[in-house]
């Protein structure tokens, strides 16, 4: 049997929401639209860059929603490129849990609606790429809560539904758990509050790397 835990990035292994907000403001200032509240980005983190859009603008064009997707890549390039990026720190408790399940048998991967280098990039600064057997992001794949990247992760990782489980911050993690008949477990510490998480169909919601360890047995 090959268990299979596969993790969200931002708001779940990473606290990235100071990037992330920078870089909207930066982009909805580049196309001349006032910028959403903080909260209301912050809701929509998980999805992939054109669904962001169309979320925080549900009435404007979809021509717009793709300039503003260009313009925040254009702006986190930027960002990256002036040294102005804050560190995206680990949540607490999260490298040694990855370790911990690593010596308990499980397979890990990554489903994030980042793109392959903004993952790479993040698992290079924290050294953790070496305990994933796949990386899924925004890059190959629909959407989340489309299942396309939690199917491909058991595939190459050679588990079941059954035996996999999906552990994210937001109803999207949930949903794509739910999607591709897998387990579903949130975190707390992210993006969308409990009762949300609950409502997209979580089996639990932990609160810390601790409860997430002793959850998964």
């Amino acid at each position: 049997m090959t268990r299979l835990a596969v993790f969200d990035c931002d708001g779940t292994l990473v606290d990235s929401q100071a990037n992330i907000v920078g870089a909207m403001r930066e982009a909805f200032a580049a196309v001349g639209v006032p910028a959403p509240a903080d909260h209301a980005i912050r809701h929509v983190v998980g999805l992939s860059l054109f669904e962001t859009m169309a979320m925080l603008l549900p009435d404007a064009d979809p021509d717009l929603h793709a300039a503003l997707a260009d313009a925040y890549r254009g702006a986190y390039h930027r960002m990256r490129a002036a040294g102005t990026l804050a560190v995206e720190p680990l949540y607490p408790g999260m490298a040694d849990a990855l370790v911990a399940l690593g010596d308990a048998g499980w397979r890990l991967g990554v489903a994030t609606g980042k793109s392959d280098r903004g993952l790479s990039l993040i698992l290079a600064h924290h050294d953790l790429a070496h305990h994933f057997v796949t990386l899924q992001t925004a890059d190959r794949h629909p959407s989340k809560p489309h299942p396309a990247m939690l199917e491909l992760a058991m595939a190459q990782a050679g588990a079941t539904p059954a035996d996999t489980v999906m552990i994210g911050d937001t109803a999207y993690d949930m949903a794509m758990a739910i999607a591709a008949g897998a387990r579903a477990v949130g975190v707390d510490w992210g993006y969308h509050d409990t009762a949300t998480l609950y409502a997209a169909g979580a089996e639990t919601v932990v609160a810390d790397a601790d409860a997430l360890l002793a959850h998964l047995g």
